[in-house]
């Protein structure tokens, strides 16, 4: 695995923020109804995408989740501006305002998407693995899902070829304890996720899921393994999200008391710590960072409200392919 340096916390510390702050801002335009439909933030679960980065070959492994996939995209390199523009309907957005808050994507940067469909992807993760593994390409796929929908049947029918087709793929189920409102404790007669690749015999193992660092070096196993020909992995990252399910969720599922206990294991907190500690940055370099965090996210937020929305004409380019369509004249 690639060393955990100075570096490499100062960097989780910036991404860290960054992504909390971004998804803050969402959360504060969206009551101003500027960005519409349904909104899913990731405040809490940092740390899976953190240590994930660090241990994944980008340009060569790829990435798919479900809808709460805002932040992914960034880590991945695609620019900041064009995922809040696509969260505002814009057509400056990573899909040109057409998918909205739960459909980021980018095949340049290798991201396959947010998808809307309870478990949609898991299935979807594992065609991608097929395509590399078809056409000998030295990538594996990390195919997040959520506790929810590892219940679904889906996730055993993939599991059943992704095993017996040996393809490079590492699930990821990200356990922040609730589907929606339920909690894992409800959904099953077991609340070791984890325990459910053991019936393929699959590698599966629990991961804290608050911690970057744990997160890298078992995502480094992971991808070395499905890289080298071995097949799936399966790993539980136990996290917890800040936020309610989406911003329509009261959370009376669970007490304020419950949120400040894992609040007190915030894995931004976590890394700033060792950044204290070990003296890695000054107190006045860790304010500049912060600083410097705000004013992107409101550059972010500058660029999205500046941009124009997609006309009414490329609707319908998204879906016929030819472009002229005289008998549309009056409607547009």
């Amino acid at each position: 695995m690639k060393k955990i340096t100075k570096e490499t916390y100062i960097n989780w510390y910036k991404d860290m923020l960054f992504w909390r702050k971004f998804e803050d801002k969402l959360a504060a335009v969206y009551i101003q109804q500027k960005i519409r439909g349904f909104l899913h933030l990731y405040n809490g679960q940092e740390a899976v995408l953190a240590g994930a980065l660090h241990a994944m070959v980008l340009g060569k492994d790829k990435m798919i989740t479900a809808y709460r996939n805002h932040v992914q995209p960034i880590g991945m390199g695609v620019d900041p501006k064009r995922v809040m523009a696509e969260l505002y309907g814009k057509e400056t957005g990573t899909s040109q305002g057409m998918g909205g808050s739960m459909h980021i994507f980018s095949k340049e940067k290798g991201f396959y998407g947010g998808h809307g469909i309870v478990g949609g992807q898991i299935p979807l993760g594992a065609g991608l693995a097929f395509a590399d593994k078809y056409f000998g390409r030295d990538g594996v796929t990390i195919t997040y899902f959520g506790d929810g929908a590892a219940r679904q049947g889906s996730l055993h029918e993939t599991f059943n070829l992704a095993m017996l087709w040996k393809l490079p793929v590492v699930f990821v189920v990200e356990n922040n304890y609730y589907a929606m409102g339920t909690s894992v404790d409800r959904t099953a007669s077991h609340s070791d996720i984890w325990k459910l690749g053991l019936g393929y015999e699959m590698p599966s193992e629990p991961v804290d899921g608050m911690n970057p660092v744990a997160v890298a070096k078992a995502m480094d196993k992971a991808l070395k393994h499905s890289r080298s020909g071995k097949g799936p992995y399966f790993l539980e990252m136990k996290t917890y999200r800040y936020r309610g399910h989406s911003m329509s969720d009261a959370q009376k599922y669970r007490t304020k008391d419950e949120v400040a206990e894992y609040k007190k294991i915030d894995p931004i907190t976590q890394v700033l710590k060792v950044i204290e500690d070990k003296k890695y940055l000054t107190e006045k370099q860790i304010k500049k960072i912060n600083e410097d965090v705000k004013a992107e996210v409101l550059e972010c937020e500058k660029f999205a409200e500046e941009s124009p929305f997609p006309k009414v004409q490329q609707m319908y380019d998204m879906v016929y392919e030819q472009k002229d369509y005289p008998f549309l004249e009056h409607r547009l």
